[in-house]
């Protein structure tokens, strides 16, 4: 017999989604958490990046910026504790699982406990490469770079993702001189390339110096001054007083005993499943960054109540579709994509077309005289319909100062396969960046503001 109808293994916004969604079906649940709930978005991720980036969008001093950093971990943490998970009906065990059998687990102290069904959701941690003597550099991450207590002089970042581009800005905007180093030849690989060349532009603007098409392949801790001396291909070297490491996460899976059930990894080290979120072991699931498909919080979230509505449904099982959860840098302009890219669009479909509407021609922002950035919508055809009012929106990039708000009407077109002649026909308010969505589902039917939409191309 079971102890538990559903066992979660991991605290972050995958577990607690987990344990919500299973007592909302009146099982019953436990989870356990090794450290506090809440995980890396709470204390180190989404909540205090957010919190300084706003800060230093406001000019303040960095000591001020660190307290209002804490403060809104504080403020978030306090609503996730175990107390409160209690007091939502989930029992709540902290330590760390490590699984003796297929679906029993043995937590120190706690003895073993068996279930119908376990969502593994242990998130993943900071990667640090092997450089030739990064080991020997006392690094920053994601992890703990919210816990200096004093403004590095000088910074070098390694890593052009969000994680990089975000920091970067900030602290350049903090009066800290920032380099940023990326191995691609440009920021944001994995966003349009229009995209990048705004962010790009906007960091430079702040100050941050851009090193693209840049591998660092050696690193040396100076020990008189302490500062960090980095050499690059090519045989170039730059000192910085503190390196921060944002090149990508790996799975957090070592010591869960995974193999003693047959639960496989993929070649990235992460867990793999199907879009079911089913792992390879019965009756087991996994969630959240720890499966690889998408680190994001909110698709975390989402995953975690997809796999439990599978874990205990008898007919049909709900997909996880990555391309239907829009992501935000956040950067200034913030960057906002769902669905498919360009290229993406016109690889599938050589009926696929694009518009583009660029915020110099959108009259808010030219009152605010904040016009850089753009909306981009991509259309693909119908199955059956072909390109019939206008076909369906598939994809959107927004470039833009609050364009973290702006995604989610093209992302409500792209999880309802929604024709695009419904948006170009929606009233948008006047004078709002909004407005630019709808001119650009317009540019299907006819021309506006001397545009109509074309083919994508690869």
């Amino acid at each position: 017999m079971a102890d538990w109808d559903l066992l979660v293994i991991g605290g972050g916004a995958g577990g607690m989604g987990a344990a919500r969604a299973g007592v909302a079906k009146g099982k019953r649940v436990l989870l356990v958490q090794d450290g506090e709930i809440g995980g890396d978005c709470t204390f180190t991720g989404c909540v205090p990046s957010k919190a300084l980036i706003a800060a230093a969008a406001r000019h303040e001093l960095f000591a001020k910026a660190m307290v209002g950093v804490r403060e809104a971990i504080a403020e978030v943490a306090a609503a996730e504790t175990a107390d409160v998970f209690r007091s939502e009906g989930v029992t709540v065990i902290e330590g760390r699982a490590r699984f003796v059998g297929l679906r029993e687990i043995a937590i120190e102290g706690e003895g073993r406990h068996v279930a119908r069904r376990v969502v593994i959701a242990t998130g993943a941690r900071p990667f640090v490469p092997p450089i030739p003597g990064l080991a020997d550099v006392e690094v920053l991450t994601s992890d703990n770079i919210f816990d200096l207590e004093s403004r590095p002089l000088s910074l070098a970042v390694l890593g052009g993702g969000p994680i990089g581009c975000e920091l970067a800005q900030a602290f350049a905007r903090l009066g800290t001189q920032v380099t940023l180093l990326e191995a691609g030849p440009r920021l944001l690989p994995r966003e349009e390339p229009e995209a990048s060349q705004v962010v790009e532009a906007a960091l430079a603007a702040d100050g941050v110096r851009l090193m693209t098409n840049t591998k660092v392949v050696g690193a040396e801790a100076r020990r008189v001054s302490g500062a960090v001396r980095l050499k690059v291909a090519g045989g170039e070297e730059l000192s910085a007083d503190r390196v921060l490491v944002a090149v990508g996460r790996r799975a957090t899976t070592s010591g869960l005993g995974l193999e003693q059930i047959g639960v496989e990894l993929d070649r990235r080290g992460f867990i793999q499943t199907d879009d079911a979120l089913r792992t390879t072991a019965k009756g087991v699931f996994a969630v959240g960054d720890v499966a690889g498909k998408l680190q994001l919080t909110h698709a975390a979230d989402h995953m975690a109540r997809i796999a439990v509505g599978n874990a205990f449904g008898r007919w049909r099982k709900r997909r996880f579709d990555p391309e239907r959860v829009p992501w935000v840098t956040f950067t200034d302009p913030e960057v906002a994509r769902v669905g498919l890219s360009e290229a993406d669009a016109a690889a599938r479909s050589s009926k696929a077309k694009v518009a583009w509407v660029p915020m110099s021609e959108v009259d808010r922002a030219v009152a605010e005289r904040r016009t850089e950035g753009f909306v981009k919508l991509v259309f693909s055809p119908r199955r059956f319909l072909g390109n019939l009012a206008g076909g369906r929106v598939s994809g959107a990039t927004i470039v833009s100062p609050g364009a973290g708000e702006l995604i989610h009407e093209p992302a409500l077109a792209v999880s309802t396969s929604m024709f695009a002649a419904r948006l170009a026909l929606a009233v948008h308010a006047y004078p709002t960046r909004a407005t630019a969505v709808r001119k650009a589902a317009g540019q299907l039917f006819l021309e506006v503001d001397g545009r109509r939409a074309r083919p994508a191309e690869k």
